[in-house]
C-alpha cells in the first residue's frame, strides 16, 4: 500500500482542532502551518481523512516542493516532479488554485500557466506523445508559495469538504459547515448537554451538532475526485471506509439540540436540510425571535452566528439586537455562550467581556469567536449499591 504525505487545509485559526481530529484518527502530524496541517498516511488514511474529518477543507497528496524565485526556477522545479506516478496519459490536469505569500512570484495566472507547461513538457517525454487530449479523469492541483518555497498538492477531494451534501438551500450569509463543526469542537459541548442556536438560519450549527452526536461522518454521503483514481487508491479502500463510517452511526439517541429563527422560510429550509442530513429527528426547530429565548434547564450552550450588520440598512439595528442577546443570555442560569460575529461592538452591547475570543475568517469577513464561559455542571455521584 502506498504512503503519501497528506496536506489538509482548514480555516485560519482552526489548526488545533484539525490536528486533534487527525491524531484521533490515529495518524502522526508532521507539520502545522497557518491554515493547514500535514501528516503521513496510506491509501486508507486518504479515504478516512476525506470521509471523517469535520474541520478540513480538502485532502491534498503532496507531489513535492522546491525553491523558486524566478519563473525559470518554477518551470524547472515543476518539470522535475514525478507527474507520471499520478497522471495517466489521458488524464485532465490543471492548476486549480495558486496562492502566494511573501514570495517573488505572486501572479496566480502566470504561476498556473508556467506550471501547466512544465507538466506537459515532462509528460510528453514520458508518454512519447506530442498532444494530450485530456479526455480522461480529472487531476486538479493546488499550489502554495510561501517565502519562495513552492508546495504542490494533488486534490483528492474535488468540491470542498464543507459541502457535506445536505445543504441544498442556505441563508443569505451562511456559515460553512466545516467552520461550524470546528467552532462546536472548540467548546466542551457533548451530546448529553443542551445546545441552542437562536439564529440558526439554514440550520448548520444544529445539524453539525446532531451529526456529531449520532457519530455520523461528515463525508459519508458525498463523492470525491480520487474515487476515479484506481491506479492511486484502490476502490476497496473507499468501500471499506464507508462501511466503517456506517457502523459508527447511532440514531437511537435523544439529544437536546434546538434551532430557532424568526423567519418561517428559514425554518422550512433548516428542516429540509436536517432531513437531507438524516438527523431531522434529533433536532427541534421552531420559529422564535431572540426576545423569546428561554430554557428551564441549566448548564446549556448557546452556539450561534447572529447577524453582523454587514448590510448598511441593518447596521442601526445591531446595538439593540446585541443588547437583547446579552439580556437573554444573562437570564439563562449557568449557561455558556459561543458567538461568532464581525460586529465590532459585540462585547460592549452584550454587556460583558468575553472570557476568551479567537480571531478567524468567515469567508472573507474577519470575525471573532466570543466565548462566554459558564460554570461546569457538578459531577454525577454514583450511589453505592448496598449488599
Amino acid at each position: 500500500m502506498r504512503e503519501f504525505e497528506l496536506i489538509v487545509p482548514c480555516h485560519f485559526g482552526m489548526e488545533s482542532i484539525l490536528k486533534k481530529e487527525i491524531t484521533d484518527l490515529g495518524y502522526d502530524i508532521t507539520e502545522v502551518a497557518d491554515g493547514r496541517v500535514t501528516f503521513w498516511g496510506d491509501e486508507e488514511a486518504l479515504c478516512r481523512a476525506n470521509i471523517f474529518l469535520r474541520a478540513a477543507e480538502r485532502i491534498l497528496i503532496k507531489i513535492g516542493s522546491f525553491h523558486a524565485e524566478t519563473f525559470e526556477e518554477l518551470f524547472q522545479g515543476t518539470r522535475a516532479l514525478p507527474w507520471e506516478d499520478y497522471i495517466p496519459v489521458d488524464g485532465r490536469f490543471w492548476i486549480a488554485k495558486a496562492a502566494s505569500v511573501k514570495s517573488k512570484l505572486f501572479s496566480p495566472s502566470d504561476i498556473q500557466s508556467i506550471m501547466k507547461k512544465a507538466m506537459v513538457e515532462r509528460l510528453k517525454g514520458i508518454y512519447k506523445v506530442n498532444w494530450f487530449e485530456e479526455c480522461g479523469d480529472s487531476f486538479p492541483l493546488r499550489v502554495f508559495l510561501m517565502k519562495d518555497e513552492v508546495t504542490v498538492g494533488l486534490d483528492s477531494t474535488g468540491e470542498s469538504l464543507h459541502k457535506r451534501g445536505y445543504r441544498k438551500l442556505a441563508a443569505q450569509a451562511p456559515i460553512a459547515e466545516n467552520l461550524a463543526a470546528a467552532l462546536i469542537m472548540l467548546t466542551p459541548w457533548n451530546k448529553d448537554r443542551i445546545l441552542v442556536d437562536p439564529f440558526c438560519g439554514s440550520g448548520t450549527f444544529p445539524i453539525e451538532a446532531a451529526m456529531m452526536a449520532a457519530g455520523m461522518a461528515p463525508g459519508m454521503n458525498r463523492h470525491f475526485t480520487a474515487e476515479s483514481w484506481p491506479h492511486i487508491i484502490g476502490k476497496h479502500n473507499w468501500s471499506d471506509t464507508l462501511e466503517e463510517a456506517r457502523e459508527l452511526v447511532d440514531l437511537n439517541i435523544d439529544p437536546d439540540i434546538q434551532g430557532y429563527d424568526i423567519d418561517d422560510r428559514m425554518m422550512a429550509i433548516a428542516r429540509e436540510n436536517a432531513k437531507l442530513a438524516g438527523v431531522d429527528k434529533l433536532i427541534h426547530f421552531q420559529r422564535r425571535g431572540i426576545e423569546q429565548l428561554s430554557h428551564p434547564k441549566k448548564y446549556g450552550f448557546l452556539i450561534t452566528n447572529p447577524p453582523y450588520g454587514e448590510r448598511l440598512q441593518d447596521k442601526e439595528e445591531m446595538p439593540a439586537l446585541y443588547r437583547m442577546i446579552g439580556q437573554k443570555f444573562q437570564e439563562l442560569d449557568s449557561w455558556s455562550m459561543y458567538l461568532i460575529s464581525a460586529y465590532e461592538q459585540a462585547e460592549k452591547d452584550i454587556g460583558r467581556k468575553a472570557d476568551k475570543n479567537r480571531k478567524l475568517y468567515n469567508g472573507m469577513i474577519k470575525a471573532y469567536y466570543y466565548q462566554f464561559l459558564g460554570p461546569k455542571p457538578p459531577k454525577r455521584t454514583v450511589k453505592a449499591v448496598q449488599k
